[in-house]
């Protein structure tokens, strides 16, 4: 009656993750389409933590119904992958290496009134002879129909149909104090969608995830004031990625519009360490 999960450390997120969008699940990818009758929140929005070889850990992670109608809920574990490119996939099969059987589901389906929540537990034990290494997993939380009538119907083979709903929460583990190492090599500008970005090129040699956090402050070819702040996205190991830079107005409440050149400087924060930024975006 039980599935499986996992997770890392460094996303300090307690935020409420909602989600009202129809996510269809085909087996490598991810497609999605209009919304259906869906409307779950989640808390945290993801997991980090920390375990050694040996250890036991238990999490527990919150459910919001927010419909004005009871629902049921399936849970499961997804294996998961993130590109260099910004490109999320799922996977129902185990990948290798996967961690997935080391975690432990209370229950496959969660049924919360309407305007109420559910608290759900799940439980990591790491094995013996673990490496130091980081293990990653989805926990995805969807419409019972079809997603979990599917499963049973299918004797848990891999899922190919549409899902009526899901809010999937990443779970990262550091084993045996598996740690990111971060290095910029360069900033520069991308074009997207016909629009000029600040972005900085970000290596991680280490062997678990790292992120970007804090702000440089900067100055538009029309004298505009605000702050560039990189998006918070994963770089998981062994990739490199361009991490995009959103201007961000000084007043914290909106994206201004920005004239290139932009001149920046500032620092850049990271697990551990920060980089100093002092550069021109043309």
């Amino acid at each position: 009656m039980l599935t499986h999960l996992l997770t890392h450390r460094f996303f300090k997120a307690r935020t409420l993750c909602r989600s009202t969008v129809l996510l269809l699940a085909a087996g490598t990818g991810s497609v999605l389409a209009n919304a259906g009758a869906f409307d779950i929140g989640v808390s945290p929005s993801r997991f980090e933590v920390s375990a050694k070889s040996g250890g036991r850990l238990g999490q527990t992670l919150e459910i919001f119904n927010q419909d004005s109608q009871p629902t049921e809920l399936s849970v499961r574990t997804l294996d998961w992958e993130y590109s260099e490119k910004g490109e999320l996939k799922f996977f129902d099969e185990l990948r290798p290496g996967s961690c997935r059987p080391w975690v432990t589901l209370e229950r496959k389906t969660v049924k919360i009134k309407a305007q109420s929540k559910a608290t759900f537990r799940f439980q990591i034990d790491v094995p013996a002879d673990a490496a130091v290494t980081e293990c990653r997993i989805m926990l995805a939380i969807e419409g019972v129909q079809p997603a979990y009538q599917a499963m049973v119907q299918s004797g848990g083979a891999s899922l190919a149909l549409p899902v009526n709903g899901r809010v999937a929460v990443a779970v990262y583990a550091s084993i045996n104090g598996a740690q990111p190492v971060l290095s910029m090599s360069q900033t520069s500008v991308m074009q997207k969608d016909q629009q000029s970005i600040a972005s900085v090129t970000v290596t991680n040699s280490g062997n678990a995830h790292g992120r970007l956090d804090g702000a440089l402050d900067a100055k538009d070819a029309s004298g505009q004031s605000f702050e560039l702040v990189p998006d918070g996205t994963p770089i998981m190991p062994g990739q490199t990625r361009s991490i995009v830079l959103k201007p961000r107005a000084l007043s914290g409440t909106s994206e201004p519009k920005v004239v290139f050149p932009i001149k920046a400087s500032g620092t850049l924060d990271w697990e551990n360490g920060s980089f100093k930024v002092n550069a021109e975006f043309r």
